[in-house]
């Protein structure tokens, strides 16, 4: 099995791609993965890693899609960039299951639905990144930006997603929950309570619906929305969190006793900061598109790179795509 990496997307590539690519194929023997991008800056960065292996191949692409392009435009028109070629590759060779790429969320998603082409019956592509909660099990959230406006049958069609996509990585019934302003089954716009009617008449876990402020708590498996209330509460969820672990910091800094104080708490405080880190959870899925897409943040590192690659594995081996081509069927 093939999973073709990006290695030019990501503000630390190619560097750190290619290092989390090696990380990879060490912890895993089964797996081969597709290198995509400069031929000569990745077989140097190789070669600095002193590592070989027939595991790896090295597609040449010496172009690269930056934050500043228009994502449509950069998909047709730079046909040499690392994501595009990456996403040829995929789309032409039927060993080549997944895709990972820590550059523009944009051309990524774009290249998804242009290069892949959407899974039959499923309206709408859903970005699905999987959120950390107090008893460490996740929550997936999605859509969290694909689609900033949706209808109710696409709100059944993430949730058939999230609930395979779960199912894929172990966990044998999902609760599924519907993002709303209040609990209430008569709570929500117009979409909304046609939505609920959907999941409720579906053979889905469907347990209601659930508020932003407790998607955290472990709750449900996937929570469901469209993308606009999606990425707010991201986005919100991303923002507080940075704002509260400054804020401790600040604190602790502030005297000679919040220092000592500090001291004694650090071991904690680190366990905490790590529970939440969104790094160690690996990319968000595009789900919805014909093959396995997944995107991680920005600022990944070879630990995040590696994580994402095994995840894009796990899917492939329990063979995501197919099984939410049939749950669709059986609408």
């Amino acid at each position: 099995m093939k999973i073709v990496v990006d290695a030019f997307g990501g503000d630390f590539a190619p560097q750190e791609i290619v290092a989390g690519a090696v990380k990879a194929l060490q912890a895993n023997e089964k797996l081969n993965i597709v290198l995509v991008g400069d031929k000569d800056k990745i077989t140097e960065i190789l070669e600095s890693l002193v590592f070989v292996s027939d595991r790896l191949e090295i597609v040449h692409a010496p172009d690269v899609v930056t934050m500043n392009d228009v994502p449509t435009v950069a998909i047709r028109t730079k046909k040499t960039s690392s994501i595009v070629v990456a996403y040829d590759y995929l789309k032409n060779n039927d060993d080549a299951k997944a895709l990972v790429s820590a550059g523009s969320t944009g051309a990524t998603l774009t290249g998804a639905v242009l290069k892949l082409g959407r899974i039959q019956g499923i309206s709408r592509p859903a970005l699905a990144p999987i959120l950390p909660t107090v008893n460490d099990r996740g929550v997936m959230l999605l859509d969290s930006g694909a689609n900033a406006e949706c209808k109710a049958e696409n709100l059944l069609h993430f949730a058939i997603m999230g609930n395979e996509y779960m199912k894929a990585v172990g966990i044998k019934n999902p609760r599924i929950a519907l993002l709303n302003i209040g609990v209430e089954e008569e709570k929500g716009s117009e979409m909304i309570k046609e939505a609920y009617q959907l999941l409720k008449n579906s053979n889905l876990n469907f347990v209601g619906n659930i508020e932003a402020r407790d998607i955290l708590r472990g709750s449900v498996d996937v929570v469901v929305c469209d993308g606009f209330s999606g990425n707010i509460a991201l986005k919100t969820i991303e923002g507080v969190a940075e704002v509260l672990f400054g804020e401790l910091k600040d604190t602790v800094k502030s005297s000679f006793r919040a220092k000592i104080g500090g001291l004694f708490l650090k071991k904690s405080l680190k366990s905490i900061k790590s529970k939440y880190d969104y790094q160690k959870l690996g990319g968000a899925p595009m789900l919805g598109v014909s093959k396995i897409v997944l995107k991680c943040h920005g600022n990944s590192k070879a630990e995040t790179i590696a994580k994402t690659i095994e995840q894009a594995y796990t899917l492939a081996e329990n063979k995501m795509i197919e099984k939410v081509s049939k749950a669709v069927e059986k609408i």
